[in-house]
């Protein structure tokens, strides 16, 4: 095969072209439906070229240039967060209190007093639903828009986008915040090239810096450029004596180093010690503050996906507890980087996404915790073309399932490419020439558009 049409393949515009690739046992069973509805031939293959045509869209700029994904693991309380329950008996309802909000007649837990003043620049979903009680299952859900697959390893969004879109300004498209926080964070199927480029350490930190982004000590530029060219001749050596993704993935992610590392607007994006002290503040100096403002700063300078987590939030026991010291710092920090963005005028253009594998059971347990409860909890969307000021769906009056417009993994994940002008069921190419759709059945739930 011809290196343009093995390029056409991967990204999905050849192998499923009518006119190129054989036909299959499923086409001709399609050719006799057809004809029994007295289509003639030349109509099948008119309707299946227009089908071909949907499947291979190509991926163009959307209203979201970037997303901040902030990923809280464990499974978070919908009814101690963004759902609570106030007129709900106590086992149900739990042992915190509730705020008003900027959005009429709704409240939010008692530890989100900053998020509930900027209630009016964001959508809450109280009604996300899907059937994964597994912490690796429901993650899988949450990161890839997929059920999970004994049979195939399913890229993450961040690195669809990554395949999709490329870099930007010399920088990585994808990148975690501080570490990949899981193996479905990474590239599935797709090269290791796509997977995402991790900071190493926590930007909290003392003394933070990024890993094997800055030049050695000693080391000038000009041993960095003749360590460049000898590299370049010993990988052209391997290259004659063995062809494979790692390889070319390796070589990619060298001439992305190069590029970092040589660009100084690069470097600067992952320098936080620059941002102010008063700004450092208002997101607060701890995990949280300066996880979200080191997002801030990157998708600022380019980067189209960024995912960072935070806490613990599998709080089978003392929830108050856990809530009273977790919640705040994401409270303030969160509330911090709309208001930053709406400032900086970047949230039109940046979809932030606050999500968790799960929510917590109805009843508080014996342990006054919560225990695993996929069937309702929340998400919570901001910028890039959604919606402000809006709730969408329901959960009923205990918090224990959808009561109005469910929102499934599919519609989630396939509302997010939407926003970044990703068509969800364009086909990429997995291992044994299988076409994959990005996500399998999903479709864009306009409601939640602006």
């Amino acid at each position: 095969m011809s290196a343009s049409k093995e390029t056409k393949k991967i990204t999905g515009t050849w192998e499923d072209d009518p006119a190129h690739r054989r036909p299959r046992r499923r086409d001709f069973m399609q050719v006799g439906m057809i004809a029994g509805l007295g289509l003639s031939l030349g109509d099948f293959f008119r309707m299946q070229s227009a089908q071909a045509a949907q499947k291979h869209y190509e991926s163009k700029e959307g209203k979201a240039k970037s997303v901040i994904h902030i990923y809280l693991p464990g499974g978070m309380a919908h009814q101690e967060s963004f759902d609570p329950k106030p007129y709900a008996p106590i086992e149900y309802r739990g042992p915190l209190g509730t705020i008003k909000t900027k959005i009429t007649g709704e409240v939010f837990s008692q530890n989100l007093r900053k998020t509930a003043q900027i209630a009016d620049k964001i959508t809450v979903c109280r009604s996300m639903s899907h059937g994964e009680a597994a912490h690796e299952r429901g993650t899988h859900n949450m990161f890839t828009g997929y059920r999970p697959s004994p049979a195939l390893n399913y890229p993450s969004m961040g690195s669809v986008v990554s395949h999709e879109f490329g870099t930007r300004n010399n920088l990585p498209p994808y990148v975690c915040v501080p570490n990949q926080p899981n193996e479905f964070a990474g590239s599935g199927y797709l090269s290791s090239k796509y997977g995402p480029f991790s900071l190493g350490s926590d930007p909290a930190s003392g003394g933070f810096k990024v890993r094997d982004l800055t030049l050695p000590g000693g080391m000038t530029v000009g041993r960095w450029e003749r360590r460049r060219s000898i590299l370049n001749t010993v990988d052209a050596h391997f290259k004659n004596l063995e062809k494979s993704d790692a390889l070319d993935a390796m070589d990619e992610f060298y001439q992305n180093a190069y590029a970092m590392i040589s660009s100084k607007e690069a470097r600067e994006a992952f320098d936080i010690a620059k941002e102010p002290d008063a700004l450092k503040n208002a997101y607060g100096k701890n995990q949280a503050g300066m996880r979200m403002l080191m997002a801030r700063r990157l998708v600022e300078a380019g980067v189209r996906f960024v995912s960072l987590t935070y806490g613990g939030w599998d709080h089978h026991q003392r929830i108050r507890d856990a809530m009273n010291g977790q919640l705040p710092p994401l409270d303030q920090a969160f509330a911090a980087l709309i208001t930053d963005l709406e400032k900086r005028g970047l949230l039109d253009s940046t979809l932030v996404v606050i999500s968790s594998e799960f929510g917590r059971t109805p009843k508080i347990n014996k342990d006054d915790g919560r225990d695993h409860w996929p069937k309702v909890f929340s998400v919570v969307l901001a910028g890039g073309g959604i919606k402000k000021g809006y709730i969408h769906g329901t959960s009923d009056a205990t918090a224990s399932e959808p009561d109005e417009k469910p929102l499934n993994v599919m519609d989630f994940a396939t509302t997010i490419y939407n926003q970044m002008g990703i068509v969800a069921d364009k086909e990429l190419m997995a291992p044994g020439d299988r076409p994959i759709e990005i996500v399998d059945g999903g479709k864009v739930v306009r409601d939640l558009l602006a």
